[in-house]
């Protein structure tokens, strides 16, 4: 028996490993399929399983979702049990047939990777020449078409400082901006990580362009790994509240093998269970199941947390960044309340 229900409000199909670009910041080093990938009627069956539990929000990401020949009936069905569907792609596939057919699915979003403010940077990023220029394109299809739009940014060394001209490009379209952080994964080397110092300015960024920008002009937000405990900065997160990390609480994510984790973006050695195997509700209802967030205890803290008076809150911060860049779970380096009480840190 579970001590509490645990809904997956928040569930993320990783519908192929297969990728048409090979970017950098790609912390699971999509680029081929991965061996005996999900059917479709696998995809559909774990679609009602997490409707049953009481999910209603999927997002479909790789990979790249659109090189799926299944994702539109994927897709489909998610929409006929009226559950929210959210689709995260590169762009590059986006044409005239795709956007009819996303029109047809009346998506909650359709969220574009956005990695520069030219094609040297985003093309250098996404290791594609003229990708720049197809997402360009690709936004102002979406939006002529009238169906809902954003803009995922991945923040490395490369790119960071060209924040400023992107938020010129994408204001007043009606773009959405999710901005996040690249973590030491995948293919992504750690010396092109931001710097603590480097992160922290980012949330300045977006904490002064909301002030400066109001939302109906460029609605901008900083992805879970932005917003613990400031004493200077507004809420940047794009939740109002932080609450710790979400993976197996609210959050779910299932690889395009089966292979099921509390979040994607944990490595592999967080996967717990596969649904070719055992139904994701066995799996999710599975006292143990997450066990490293549901049963979180205050001595399961690093030392950059264990003596934090939000420790109960906020559980450590972002479990990827904090293992990836760390070594151990709850130990978010990356933290606005950790980097003011730095003995370098000005503002």
């Amino acid at each position: 028996m579970l001590k509490k229900k645990y809904v997956p409000r928040s569930v993320l199909y990783e519908l192929t490993l297969g990728c048409n670009m090979r970017c950098i910041h790609c912390g699971s080093s999509a680029g081929v399929d991965r061996s005996k990938e999900l059917s479709t009627e696998d995809w559909d069956k774990l679609t009602k399983d997490i409707y049953d539990l009481g999910g209603r929000d999927i997002t479909l990401l790789g990979g790249e979702p659109l090189l799926r020949k299944d994702w539109y009936e994927v897709s489909k069905t998610i929409r006929d049990y009226d559950m929210d569907l959210t689709i995260i792609s590169n762009g590059l596939l986006i044409d005239k047939k795709i956007i009819e057919k996303l029109r047809k699915l009346d998506p909650h979003s359709v969220a574009l990777s956005f990695d520069g403010a030219s094609p040297k940077t985003h093309d250098e990023i996404r290791q594609v020449k003229g990708s720049f220029e197809h997402v360009k394109k690709a936004f102002k299809m979406l939006r002529d078409a009238n169906i809902s739009t954003g803009a995922i940014t991945t923040l490395s060394k490369i790119n960071f400082q060209d924040l400023p001209e992107m938020r010129d490009f994408l204001l007043d379209k009606k773009i959405a901006w999710q901005i996040q952080i690249a973590a030491p994964l995948g293919r992504f080397p750690r010396d092109l990580m931001l710097s603590p110092e480097e992160f922290y300015s980012v949330a300045m960024f977006i904490s002064a362009t909301r002030k400066k920008i109001n939302l109906e002009r460029l609605p901008v937000m900083g992805a879970h790994v932005f917003g613990y405990n400031s004493k200077y900065l507004t809420n940047v997160n794009i939740v109002p509240v932080w609450r710790g990390c979400q993976a197996g609480i609210s959050g779910l994510g299932i690889q395009s093998n089966g292979g099921v984790k509390g979040c994607l973006s944990l490595s592999d050695e967080y996967t717990e269970g596969n649904i070719k195997e055992k139904s994701i509700k066995e799996i999710w209802n599975d006292p143990n199941f997450a066990s490293y967030n549901r049963n979180f205890k205050k001595e399961d803290a690093g030392k950059n947390c264990i003596s934090c008076k939000y420790l109960k809150k906020c559980r450590g911060g972002c479990l990827t960044v904090s293992k990836s860049v760390t070594g151990k779970e709850h130990n978010d380096s990356y933290c606005f309340k950790l980097i003011e009480e730095s003995d370098s840190f000005k503002i």
